[in-house]
C-alpha cells in the first residue's frame, strides 16, 4: 500500500492563534481558564488544553463571575460580550481575524442600508456569531433555492461562512444572483479552506480511498470528505486510527490522507503508523505563510 499525503493540510493560522491564546493564558495566569465553546473543533486539542486547566463551557452564564474567559476561534455575537461584562469577566477574544472580517463586512453593509444574506450552515458556531452582528437572513448552502421573498428593488449584500464547500457556495451564490442580480457578493471562504479543498480535488484522481483526519463537528473537515466523494472516491472522516474499518482498505493500493484546519499533525502521523504503508508520498501544494498577531491583551 502507498499513502499519498495531501498538501497543504492541518492547522491554519487562525487555529494556531486560538490554541496559542489558551496556552499563553494558562501559563501566564494559571488555571482555570474558561473557554466559551470548543476553542477549535477538535477533541484532541480540546482534551489537551483541558488536561492543563482549561474548562470548556457553552454559555457565558456558566463562567464564574470575575473569571478569565477565552472566546473561541469561531466568533461570538455581541450579546456574549454583554453577558461577560455584566458578570465582570475578563474576556480574551480568540476569534479568527478572517471571521472578524466577515463581521465587519456585515456591519458595513447594514450601515449602508443593504439587506444582508449569509450563506452558511444553520446552527454552526461561526454562523451564530456572525448572525448576531446585525439583522441578517441565513441562506443554508444545502438549500440555496429557499430565498427570502424580497422585492426586486432591494439593495442586498451576500456574505459567506469561511469554511464552506467552494463548489456548493458557488452554486448558492449563482442561485442568489439569479433572483437578485443587483446583489453585492463577498465570497468569504478562507484561504485554508480553499487550499485544502483544491489539494483534495487534485489528489482524488490518484487514490483509491481518502481518509480525512478530523472531528465530526468540524465544518471544513466535512467539506473535504464531500469534495472527495464528489470526485467518486470513497472517503471517510475519522478522528484517528481507532476509527478505521478494515474493509475500507481491502483491495486499496493507494490511500490518500488529508486533515482539516483544526487537526493536529500528530493525529495524521498516528493514522499513517496504523496503516503501515510500504511507501509514503508527500504531494506538493500551495505554500501557506499566513500568520496572525495575538490579541493585544497578550502581546
Amino acid at each position: 500500500m502507498e499513502v499519498l499525503l495531501s498538501s497543504p493540510r492541518g492547522f491554519c493560522a487562525g487555529v494556531v492563534r486560538a490554541i496559542d491564546v489558551v496556552d499563553v493564558c494558562l501559563r501566564r495566569y494559571g488555571p482555570p481558564v474558561y473557554v466559551k465553546h470548543q476553542i477549535v473543533h477538535n477533541p484532541y486539542v480540546v482534551n489537551d488544553l483541558e488536561s492543563r486547566g482549561a474548562i470548556t463551557v457553552e454559555e457565558v452564564d456558566e463562567v464564574p463571575e470575575g473569571s478569565l474567559v477565552v472566546f473561541s476561534a469561531h466568533g461570538s455575537p455581541p450579546e456574549d460580550f454583554e453577558k461577560a461584562q455584566a458578570r465582570n469577566l475578563r474576556v480574551i477574544d480568540a476569534v479568527c481575524p478572517l471571521v472578524t472580517r466577515v463581521h465587519n463586512e456585515a456591519k458595513k453593509y447594514s450601515r449602508e442600508g443593504r439587506r444582508v444574506l449569509l450563506v452558511g450552515h444553520r446552527g454552526h458556531q461561526e454562523v451564530r456569531g456572525t448572525m448576531g452582528q446585525v439583522d441578517m437572513t441565513l441562506v443554508d448552502d444545502n438549500a440555496p433555492e429557499e430565498l427570502p421573498k424580497w422585492g426586486d428593488d432591494e439593495e442586498i449584500a451576500v456574505l459567506t461562512q469561511t469554511t464552506l464547500s467552494v463548489r456548493d457556495t458557488a452554486h448558492a451564490i449563482e442561485s442568489i444572483q439569479e433572483r437578485f442580480p443587483q446583489a453585492v457578493v463577498r465570497n468569504d471562504i478562507c484561504y485554508a479552506t480553499t487550499n485544502r479543498q483544491e489539494a483534495v480535488t487534485k489528489m482524488a484522481g490518484n487514490v483509491d480511498l481518502l481518509l480525512v483526519i478530523g472531528a465530526q463537528n468540524s465544518s471544513n473537515c466535512n467539506r473535504l470528505r464531500e469534495v472527495a466523494a464528489a470526485q467518486g472516491v470513497p472517503a471517510y472522516l475519522i478522528n484517528g486510527p481507532e476509527e478505521i474499518e478494515p474493509e475500507w482498505l481491502r483491495g486499496k493500493e493507494k490511500v490518500g490522507i488529508t486533515s482539516g484546519a483544526s487537526t493536529p499533525e500528530v493525529l495524521v502521523e498516528s493514522v499513517i503508523e496504523a496503516l503501515a504503508p510500504d511507501h509514503v508520498t508527500m504531494l506538493s501544494g500551495v505554500e501557506e505563510d499566513v500568520s496572525f498577531t495575538m490579541p493585544r491583551e497578550l502581546r
